[in-house]
């Protein structure tokens, strides 16, 4: 393997190896809140805009994974594969800055004390995701934010009031990411490539989502899980799918 491709992914392991160590007392609060709403018929709500996105759909819904998440996604703040023109990257960009968009976003929905909110936002300082996070918990709920704690910290707010996601959230759970993202340094390379945040995000995600399901299932309420015919064979795994979406229509139904 070349030095570069050798460098990446001994960083991703760096990321992993740092969440392992240091992560795990939040992860546990955090998989606790998260069982306690989805347990008592509550909703876990994800939000990310940017590529803080992919976060969001790992949770929910995909292989292994499970009913009581609610994901929350703006295709204006994430609909990036069209770079540049009409719904380009600039656009969503500088819409991910607007001050008061957050508020109208979660006024679609009934949120409930009960339920926990999670932001993702690898930047922590974005208007719109940092504000989700502060409306979200002005409402009563359990609010957690995911980020690079080390970018965030050392990156200047954009919020009008100065508030970034580690000043407005009831818990922080760090990707490990680096400041700045990029992980890797190429030789006669001016800039780092390589971000780290997804695997960092991934990695907090999945790890969350297996304690969740194991807190549920010791407290008599075991999850349906999307679950591969490759397990159950295609009967079953479609039985699962089909009692999953319908547990899940009846969770999001007074939203």
């Amino acid at each position: 393997m070349q030095d570069g491709a050798a460098a990446y992914i001994a960083a991703a392991q760096a990321v992993i190896a740092r969440i392992a160590a240091c992560g795990g007392e939040a992860i546990e609060t955090a998989a606790q809140r998260c069982a306690a709403a989805i347990g008592c018929g509550g909703l876990v709500h994800l939000f990310g805009s940017g590529h803080s996105r992919m976060a969001v759909e790992e949770v929910w819904p995909r292989y292994g994974s499970f009913p009581g998440f609610h994901p929350i996604v703006e295709l204006s703040l994430t609909f990036h594969n069209q770079v540049v023109g009409a719904n380009g990257q600039r656009q969503a960009m500088f819409i991910e800055n607007t001050p008061g968009l957050a508020r109208e976003i979660l006024r679609n929905f009934e949120l409930e004390r009960r339920d926990v909110m999670i932001v993702f936002s690898t930047s922590g300082t974005s208007v719109v995701p940092v504000e989700v996070a502060m409306v979200a918990r002005a409402q009563g709920l359990y609010t957690i934010g995911v980020t690079s704690v080390e970018h965030c910290r050392g990156t200047r707010p954009k919020q009008p009031d100065g508030k970034k996601l580690l000043d407005v959230a009831d818990l922080i759970l760090d990707n490990a990411a680096p400041a700045g993202d990029a992980m890797v340094r190429v030789p006669g390379l001016r800039w780092p490539v390589g971000p780290g945040s997804t695997i960092g995000n991934t990695v907090v995600a999945n790890a969350l989502k297996c304690r969740v399901a194991e807190l549920l299932t010791i407290r008599g309420q075991p999850p349906l899980v999307l679950t591969s015919a490759c397990h159950v064979g295609d009967e079953e795994a479609k039985r699962l799918f089909d009692a999953a979406y319908d547990d899940h229509r009846q969770r999001v139904r007074r939203l």
